[in-house]
């Protein structure tokens, strides 16, 4: 409990990167340009698989959801970085940090479903093909997705009430880049026990069972793949799931890092370069492998560049002899 000179605290604030001087307008672009290409990149994914009626499958379904989600992780801490990297630092409300957490934490848990999902997708497609298309229907695949972000608000709903009953006092400078749980839990005047055991439960069953769910399905794909005699269609396969795997390693080692290494193995920089790995560099880099690595993904993207400039060639040519008459 706060003592009698005390109110709870109604704000915090974030040293951020600290006092960047000269190096201040640089960051600011940099950290701008990751979430305008963190934006266009996600956006473009899922206006293809909306449009493009060759994206029109469960895997392509799944993954404009995922990119739906990292466009609004990335939208409420991004912005907050700026301000901090513009302003040296800031302050932040209490309110709005929980929102943070709690948004942060419900688009985590509903990404680890859809990546957990899209496993189970490709297990199903490579080692059942004949019965995949009546077990993956339009049906099973929106209530797959519709689960996975119920799920996600549901339970980051848990830890969050709990925090939001903690006393907060104090509001020293926090050494972080946006709102984490680890840091009010740091900063509560009461007891942080049910917290940290609702966080471990959901850490250890969000994290490590669909992480081993995932792993056993790809087991299962490349015995399966190995004994298919086409090398072209063995190729496309590595080629798909290539791109999948990347996501879930890049995405499972940096929660990993967070949540189950202990904070004293490493310093306060490194901790924040593994949550701007995780907040940051996931969204930006999931666009770029999904498009880069998936020839249908970027025969369509080629298709849909090309219709823009035909697009305006034949407005330009319609508007020119206009302008001569």
């Amino acid at each position: 409990m706060c003592g009698n000179n005390q109110t709870r605290a109604t704000e915090l604030r974030l040293l951020g990167f600290g006092n960047l001087f000269q190096m201040k307008c640089l960051v600011f672009l940099f950290f701008l340009l990751l979430y305008i290409i963190t934006l266009i990149g996600n956006t473009l994914i899922i206006s293809l698989t909306l449009i493009t009626a060759k994206l029109n499958s469960p895997m392509y379904f799944f993954l404009g959801n995922l990119s739906l989600c990292e466009i609004l992780f990335t939208t409420f801490v991004l912005p907050h970085i700026l301000y901090l990297v513009w302003n040296n630092g800031g302050s932040i409300s209490m309110d709005y940090c929980f929102l943070q957490i709690y948004v942060c934490g419900s688009a985590g848990i509903t990404e680890i479903l859809l990546l957990t999902i899209m496993a189970l997708d490709r297990y199903l497609a490579i080692c059942y093909p004949l019965r995949y298309p009546s077990l993956m229907n339009i049906g099973t695949c929106s209530y797959l997705v519709s689960m996975a972000w119920l799920s996600g608000f549901i339970l980051a709903s848990f830890p969050n009430c709990e925090m939001y009953k903690l006393q907060i006092c104090h509001t020293d400078t926090i050494d972080v880049i946006f709102c984490e749980t680890v840091c009010i839990l740091e900063l509560s005047s009461t007891d942080t026990y049910i917290v940290k055991l609702e966080m471990l439960v959901l850490v250890t069953v969000l994290c490590l069972f669909p992480f081993i769910l995932i792993i056993v399905s790809y087991v299962s794909i490349f015995s399966t793949v190995i004994t298919i005699s086409s090398k072209n269609w063995r190729m496309k396969t590595f080629s798909t799931c290539s791109s999948h795997l990347t996501s879930v390693f890049m995405y499972f080692g940096t929660l990993f890092i967070i949540y189950l290494v202990p904070s004293q193995l490493y310093s306060k920089k490194m901790k924040k370069v593994v949550s701007l790995a995780y907040t940051v560099l996931t969204p930006l880099l999931n666009p770029l492998i999904y498009s880069l690595r998936n020839k249908e993904m970027k025969a369509c993207l080629m298709s849909y560049i090309t219709n823009i400039k035909s697009n305006k060639n034949s407005v330009v040519l319609q508007v020119v002899p206009r302008l001569h008459t």
